[in-house]
């Protein structure tokens, strides 16, 4: 018995000094390594309930927001009087967009800890997000009632001040000169003026609703097209991906794979930039959707508010408009799938089903179009949960099947930060490239893009690192609310 309980204690005695290792892991932004160490931690000894928030925490930072729902539901389940479980699960709830379920959390956070000012303070402000969604649902249009607000805009009614010296938009037709001005402009933190900004949403928007949801790319022999994953409002991070490999071009075009915004705070320039290529060269530049171009993405993590600061209230709407009329995927040279996310909770989709997905809404919370924008690789067969909390995560085997079935070599899909900007997984079935370096300046990855040469199309990878931008952090323009929890 003596030996069980010294065995026991000795287990409690190392995870605790695990625990202090995830702590500076986790403060040093290797918060990969503090989830592994905080799960060493809770092998030794998995009743401490501040082990299981702390982990939640680490997934929080990496954006894996089911994951921390899990664990913070299981510190509460061991002690329901531990506060940070129900703070932690209820930030995890908040970046997902679910304020109400977020409001049960910061309530009980309040009722353990009834004199906590700062829990006061986020109770509020959660009870206001609430109050404003359900104002927001009572008045919200249903879908087929509602007009389109870029059938009531006419850009060429907009007058443009004499005194305004930016770069302009000649006739109809957008140049290479006038993208490199405004790129020139907007890396000195100038805006562009309205009336060209309505004139290259509109006309990107005229030429992405004419495309079908699934585009075939045909890139000759000889030629090449250069894969690039999420940028997220990192403008000066885009600029150095065009000094590097060279501008959007018929000769030199780009696939931009989702996520184009959200996070940092030049997301605005971002979107105008890969806007104008389209509309200078719609082969120079083609834009997939990522899981962050939706509304309820864009009302929580800044890029709703960075748009109303730079443009107004009207482009806000225009902007969602438009995101609804981006494809879903791309194949190239009907060898390489491309797409955000990932692939399907179901075995059997074809490529033919993805063509025929009504792309023109809000992402679903479920189904082949959620899968595309939200899926996940992981290193299991089968398939698992989602670790964010919506779609889910398959094996190698899945990739394989998809593969096989729709006479494929290789998918290549976004959406998650990689230390050196990519990751080759799935049995070299799969590579995920990720273009935003030092994610929201702290993760300290690389970027990367991939140049794929017709016609063996083998991947030539190129990693970066990110260069400095103005002193405007990341999230500057996301609700006061949801910075209160990061």
């Amino acid at each position: 018995m003596a030996a069980i309980v010294e065995s026991v204690n000795s287990n409690i005695e190392r995870a605790e000094e695990i625990k202090l290792s995830a702590n500076e892991a986790f403060k040093a932004n290797k918060f990969s390594q503090a989830i592994d160490l905080y799960s060493q931690a809770i092998e030794l000894n998995g009743t401490n309930a501040v082990y299981w928030a702390n982990r939640a925490f680490a997934h929080t930072k990496l954006e894996e927001y089911g994951s921390a729902v899990q664990d913070a539901t299981k510190a509460i389940e061991i002690d329901p009087r531990y506060s940070k479980g129900y703070y932690r699960r209820g930030a995890a709830y908040l970046a997902m967009g679910k304020f109400k379920e977020a409001l049960k959390d910061f309530q009980q956070v309040k009722k353990i800890c009834p004199n906590d000012p700062d829990a006061s303070k986020k109770l509020k402000e959660c009870e206001k997000a609430v109050q404003k969604l359900r104002f927001e649902e009572a008045i919200a249009v249903h879908e087929s009632e509602k007009r389109s607000i870029a059938d009531s805009i006419d850009f060429h009614t907009i007058e443009v001040e004499s005194q305004y010296t930016g770069a302009r938009i000649e006739g109809e037709v957008v140049t290479l000169e006038f993208v490199k001005k405004m790129m020139d402009e907007f890396k000195n933190q100038r805006h562009l003026h309205k009336r060209y900004a309505y004139q290259i949403i509109l006309q990107a928007r005229e030429m992405l609703q004419a495309m079908p949801s699934l585009v075939d790319i045909s890139v000759p022999n000889g030629h090449h097209i250069t894969v690039c994953g999420d940028v997220h409002g990192q403008f000066y991070d885009l600029l150095n991906i065009f000094e590097l490999n060279g501008l959007p071009s018929e000769e030199n075009p780009y696939l931009f794979n989702g996520d184009f915004v959200d996070r940092g705070s030049f997301s605005v320039e971002v979107i105008l930039t890969l806007f104008a290529f389209k509309c200078m060269s719609p082969t120079a530049m083609y834009l997939s959707r990522g899981n962050h171009e939706s509304k309820s993405m864009n009302k929580i993590y800044g890029f709703e508010g960075e748009v109303r600061s730079k443009l107004g209230e009207t482009f806000v709407e225009l902007f969602a408009e438009v995101f609804c009329c981006l494809p879903l995927a791309y194949v190239i040279n009907d060898k390489i799938f491309v797409v955000h996310g990932g692939l399907f909770s179901v075995d059997g989709v074809k490529l033919s089903d993805i063509r025929a997905i009504d792309r023109f809404c809000e992402p679903p919370e479920e189904g082949l179009m959620c899968e595309l924008l939200w899926s996940d690789p992981q290193p299991q067969r089968g398939r698992g949960p989602s670790k964010r909390g919506v779609g889910l995560s398959f094996g190698e085997d899945v990739t394989k099947r998809f593969l096989q079935e729709n006479n494929l070599d290789l998918v290549v899909r976004s959406h998650e930060v990689k230390d050196e900007g990519y990751e080759i997984e799935h049995n070299g079935k799969l590579i995920t490239v990720f273009s935003a370096p030092n994610y929201c300046d702290q993760m300290g990855n690389k970027g990367a893009f991939i140049r794929f040469t017709a016609p063996v199309l083998k991947p030539d990878i190129v990693s970066f690192s990110a260069v400095p931008h103005p002193d405007v952090k990341p999230m500057a323009y996301a609700s006061n609310f949801l910075q209160m929890f990061s």
